[in-house]
């Protein structure tokens, strides 16, 4: 299963692609039928990524991966975001064995499976999530440090930069009549 890239923004509904970034925050498409394009604040939007989000089990945490690959797994009877609580709640305890069942909201349980309906049709599910690079010595490309080639010495005949190209002198502040 791979979600790289699928996004839930906060204080908006349903699901997104992360398309691209620029200066003045993220560029998201819509999952829906809309397809809408918008771009979330660097600053004042938070994005979770569906593969970081983990639901509270008792023991350890769930990864929402797994719950979702067990959705899949139940095929047939996956109830619609908007059914009875009582469905949802035997539904989540199937599909999330071991969930914290104090700390795990119907919304939490709502929004999951409004989320696997939004995918569902997507090839998300069919595609292999990208592996990590793995050496032949058993080392993560990430945790491999690469050196970096030296600077090369300036040549002796270099110019210094002009005086034009200095910044200017910062005004003196202070008051002709005194402070």
């Amino acid at each position: 299963m791979n979600l790289r890239g699928i996004v839930a923004v906060s204080g908006r509904p349903g699901l997104f692609k992360l398309v691209g970034q620029n200066k003045g925050g993220y560029v998201l498409e819509s999952l829906d039928a809309q397809k809408v394009k918008i771009v979330a604040n660097i600053t004042t939007t938070k994005l979770a990524s569906l593969e970081d989000i983990t639901v509270y089990g008792e023991d350890d945490d769930l990864k929402l991966l797994d719950v979702l690959a067990n959705i899949v797994a139940a095929k047939g009877n996956v109830p619609d975001a908007k059914a009875d609580v009582k469905d949802l709640k035997a539904f989540f305890l199937e599909v999330a064995p071991g969930h914290d069942q104090e700390k795990v909201y119907t919304s939490d349980m709502k929004k999951i499976v409004s989320w696997y309906h939004l995918l569902k049709d997507l090839p998300l599910f069919s595609e292999e999530a990208p592996k990590e690079a793995v050496d032949q010595d058993g080392v993560k490309a990430e945790d491999k440090v690469e050196k970096k080639p030296k600077a090369t010495p300036k040549p002796a005949n270099a110019k210094a930069p002009s005086k034009t190209a200095q910044p200017a002198k910062k005004a003196n502040m202070t008051s002709k009549k005194g402070v």
